[in-house]
């Protein structure tokens, strides 16, 4: 059996904890940045955790 590859889209885009949850970077903080406060700009950078919907997709993706 050849080995699982793992998706290079997902691998860019979400990486898992130590305790196994699934983090990812929000949408938000490409442009437009100047007119979003200063409190909305500190949320925004913060990695979120992933949906726990998503989550069950992305890992076998990640090949988890």
């Amino acid at each position: 059996m050849p080995k699982m590859k793992t998706n290079s889209a997902a691998k860019k885009r979400v990486r898992v904890t130590g305790s196994g949850k699934l983090m990812h970077d929000g949408a938000g903080m490409r442009h437009n940045l100047e007119h979003k406060s200063a409190k909305k700009r500190r949320d925004l950078s913060r990695d979120s955790v992933l949906a726990t919907a998503q989550s069950k997709s992305m890992r076998k993706l990640l090949g988890r």
